[in-house]
């Protein structure tokens, strides 16, 4: 089972939005970014989800933090393509910020393509 934990200002809003997507194999728990920075490096948690109001800030400030700027990375503003994102999981990003303004776009597609990254 792979676990998203999801983050910041929007952290309900993008819990439900996945939830809703009924994915198999994947579980998705609201939490904070210190619960998460933890629950990630203990390996009780899989990916991190974060919102804030530019996507670029408090969305991921403690997890880059706890996690290093190799494990995370922030869309911003922008909206990336399925690829783009395939290969930052490839590359071993596990924690991601984005927009408010982006929930309704980048919450599913981030969690499809965690779902067939396995």
């Amino acid at each position: 089972m792979t676990e998203i934990l999801t983050g910041g200002v929007g952290k309900t809003e993008v819990a439900d939005i996945l939830s809703r997507l009924g994915l198999d194999g994947v579980a998705v728990r609201v939490s904070n970014d210190m619960d998460a920075a933890t629950a990630l490096r203990t390996g009780r948690a899989d990916y991190y989800l974060g919102t804030c109001h530019t996507g670029a800030g408090a969305s991921l400030g403690l997890l880059v933090a706890l996690l290093g700027t190799s494990q995370c990375h922030t869309f911003g503003r922008s909206v990336p393509t399925e690829d783009e994102v395939a290969a930052l999981l490839s590359d071993g990003k596990r924690a991601f910020g984005f927009a408010l303004d982006q929930i309704d776009v980048l919450a599913p597609l981030m969690a499809r393509a965690i779902a067939a990254h396995g």
